[in-house]
């Protein structure tokens, strides 16, 4: 296992949605699923501490894009009814610029855990996914994940699949508390927490940018397509996991 190892990288990498996740699972299940219940969510738990800190993080966003947010809601403390408001009109915001905020990510993480402990939701990956990570797992590699979803909602997806509990196959996991993903820099920190060189890294996602910082950065790179025509790109690219 060690030289084969040695023959390639020693930590593969992955990017979640197009990658390891289709992508209307990820727009048509969770999404919806986290705006639908925002507001309940968190009328229930407002004093819950983790809670309060995700809405700490929401308030000072806002405050932050309160020079230039158009159609930015407005935001009130108090009373308790008002601040529940608040907070779901400004996570519809969010939601609706697509923004990689992390508030957000952990708002919704938090919810999603709920649904996911309810049996209300259940994760999904491609049916090559389980498989990679095992073969790699013999081979003596290991896997990881860096995704703009939070690290429990990373944690959540992969523990609840239909293949089963898939974590411990991963070796860890990122998301934007490390650095935005089109930063060379956020995958040099990713090298130094996994305790390697970045060349012995390879990052699959199925988007160019975020690939090319990683080249950026010295790691390997794979463009991952799993539908339709691949775009041209200068990265090496595969239909599948099962191609690595």
């Amino acid at each position: 296992m060690a030289a084969a190892a040695d023959r390639g990288p020693r930590v593969v990498l992955l990017d979640i949605e197009g990658t390891t996740t289709p992508v209307e699972f990820v727009y048509e299940v969770l999404l919806p699923f986290a705006r639908e219940r925002v507001r309940s969510f968190v009328r229930e738990r407002l004093h819950v501490p983790e809670v309060r800190a995700d809405l700490d993080a929401l308030r000072a966003e806002r405050a932050r894009e309160a020079a230039g947010g158009v159609g930015l809601p407005p935001w009130q403390d108090e009373p308790e009814e008002a601040l529940v408001d608040s907070a779901a009109a400004f996570v519809h915001w969010l939601m609706d610029r697509d923004r990689k905020s992390t508030g957000l990510k952990s708002l919704q993480g938090r919810i999603w855990e709920a649904g996911y402990c309810s049996g209300e939701l259940h994760g999904q990956v491609y049916p090559d996914v389980p498989v990679a990570l095992a073969r790699w797992r013999r081979e003596g590699r290991r896997a990881a994940i860096f995704s703009s979803g939070s690290v429990l909602a990373q944690r959540l997806l992969f523990s609840h699949t239909s293949g089963g509990d898939l974590t411990p196959l991963l070796g860890g996991y990122f998301d934007t508390t490390t650095g935005p993903k089109k930063e060379p820099e956020s995958y040099r920190a990713i090298a130094r927490a996994l305790g390697e060189a970045p060349g012995a890294v390879l990052f699959v996602s199925d988007v160019g940018a975020e690939l090319d910082a990683a080249r950026g950065a010295g790691m390997r790179t794979v463009l991952c397509v799993r539908a339709g025509s691949p775009p041209v790109s200068d990265h090496r690219v595969v239909a599948g996991l099962d191609a690595l």
